[in-house]
C-alpha cells in the first residue's frame, strides 16, 4: 500500500460538526470512509494553525486517495491537500534510476 499525507481545513460550520461529532467521531468517519477504498490511517491529528487534521494513510493508490478527496471536499465543509509520501528505500530506488533530463537552457 502506499502512504498519503491528507491535510485538512474546515470551514465554519464543518468546526461546528466536529463540535457535535467530537474528535474521536470525525477520527471514525475518516477511518470508515478510508476502509471503503481499501485504507487504513497510520496516524491521525488535530493541529493549530493553518490545518486543523493530519492523517498519515495506507490507501491501494492514488485513485483511491483522489476518490477520498473528492468526497470529503464535495461535502463543502472541509478542504483538502493530499501528498503522495515516499518511505527511504522508495527514494532511493528512484535516486538509482537514471533519467536524461536536460535543464532548461543547457
Amino acid at each position: 500500500m502506499a502512504k498519503y499525507l491528507l491535510e485538512a481545513t474546515y470551514t465554519a460550520e464543518g468546526m461546528k460538526g466536529v463540535l457535535k461529532d467530537k474528535a474521536s467521531g470525525r477520527k471514525a468517519a475518516v477511518g470508515k470512509a478510508l476502509a471503503g477504498v481499501g485504507g487504513k490511517i497510520e496516524s491521525f491529528y488535530f493541529a493549530f494553525g493553518e490545518r486543523d487534521v493530519i492523517v498519515v494513510a495506507d490507501l491501494p493508490d492514488n485513485v483511491s486517495a483522489a476518490s477520498v478527496a473528492f468526497a470529503v471536499c464535495a461535502s463543502g465543509l472541509v478542504r483538502t491537500k493530499t501528498t503522495p509520501l515516499l518511505s527511504v528505500e522508495e527514494t532511493d530506488q528512484a535516486l538509482q534510476k537514471g533519467v536524461a533530463y536536460s535543464a532548461p537552457g543547457r
